[in-house]
């Protein structure tokens, strides 16, 4: 089971996830969304839950880059985008997280926008800040403010769970991480589709043409390849 938090200007991105999530047959629950300052999306939230499912997305952590058309320019010109996606896993029941009270702020506040318009006329969204690691979660997936609760402190735990293997792993390995910066440079894939179609993972350089295969779901080449230069590296 995963957290999946997607931070983009590109709604095909979040479009190719869920259709690989629908490919893998697992199941999708979107907890939170914000769309953008004017057009697309801002922020998505989802849970994905299923065999392997963060052993596979994992692979997926970084920045994406997209070259093409935009749909939301008039004049058909050629853009650049970028697209930070983070994965958490999702902390097990038996796993004791500790959080001081006083270190968090809990906001409610009305959700709007997909996925929130069922509940948007009662403050039923919750926002969770964990002061020392500057950790933020939002949900607005369910009517009740309390599920809410439940289910953003359960996130917040992840991402600190998160934090802590990280904080491990680097102390052990001095290996570099993905890099969480959104520009040129950073990305670790990129979606080509002015003026040739490609796609191209920039860690195993793996290659795929068809890139309305890819947009469709169709990333389980990346996700192999990366597995296997991950184990060799």
């Amino acid at each position: 089971k995963d957290f999946g938090t997607l931070r983009l200007q590109s709604w095909e991105v979040q479009r190719m996830y869920l259709r690989w999530c629908n490919l893998k047959g697992y199941k999708v629950s979107e907890l939170d969304f914000m769309e953008g300052d004017s057009v697309g999306v801002k922020s998505v939230t989802f849970l994905v839950e299923g065999i392997n499912a963060y052993g596979y997305l994992k692979s997926e952590k970084g920045v994406h880059r997209l070259v093409r058309i935009s749909p939301f320019d008039a004049n058909k010109k050629r853009h650049t985008s970028f697209a930070s996606v983070e994965v958490v896993p999702e902390v097990d029941e038996n796993v004791e997280v500790e959080i001081n009270p006083a270190d968090i702020r809990i906001d409610t506040y009305r959700a709007s926008g997909a996925g929130g318009q069922h509940v948007n006329m009662t403050d039923s969204a919750v926002r969770i800040t964990h002061f020392p690691s500057g950790i933020v979660v939002t949900c607005q997936k369910e009517r009740s403010q309390l599920s809410n609760r439940e289910t953003a402190m359960k996130m917040l735990k992840s991402k600190l769970l998160e934090l802590e293997l990280k904080k491990k792993e680097e102390e052990m390995k001095k290996i570099q991480g993905e890099q969480s910066d959104i520009g040129w440079g950073n990305q670790i894939r990129s979606y080509v589709f002015q003026p040739y179609a490609l796609v191209k993972d920039h860690r195993t350089s793996t290659e795929i043409g068809n890139v309305k295969a890819v947009m469709d779901g169709s990333i389980d080449d990346f996700i192999n390849s990366y597995l296997r230069w991950i184990k060799n590296n």
